[in-house]
């Protein structure tokens, strides 16, 4: 039986030589791991409505440009994600955890020492020549 993919839309908020993250919830897949912020696509919704609408409803940001950075399909054995990476440097308003969540700017290095989900890693290492 093969398992159903989750598609992802991802945005990396990039502002002044810092990213922004958020902390995901204990009682999520993969709750407790820093994360950047985004969320399900929802059927017949492209990448780039999924990622406008989740923005707002998860930071508080509207969009207005993004720039598509890589797509990282990732197996967790118990879920199976499609994760759609876009660079976020040009929005709106400004990014906080509407949801309760932890959040932060931190730059590079600190981004590297954060604890995220497996599949992230690959963003973090194709934000190394970023």
């Amino acid at each position: 039986m093969t398992k159903k993919v989750v598609n992802v839309a991802v945005g990396v908020i990039y502002e002044q030589g810092k990213y922004f993250v958020c902390k995901r919830s204990e009682e999520q897949h993969q709750g407790g791991l820093w994360e950047f912020p985004g969320g399900k696509v929802e059927p017949r919704e492209s990448i780039e409505l999924a990622l406008q609408r989740e923005l707002s409803e998860e930071i508080g940001i509207q969009v207005t440009d993004s720039k598509h950075l890589l797509t990282i399909e990732h197996d967790y054995g118990d879920k199976q994600v499609c994760l759609h990476v876009h660079v976020v440097d040009q929005f709106s308003g400004r990014p906080s955890g509407l949801e309760g969540q932890p959040s932060q700017w931190v730059d590079y290095n600190e981004l590297k020492n954060l604890e995220f989900p497996k599949a992230n890693i690959a963003i973090i290492e194709a934000l190394s020549t970023f």
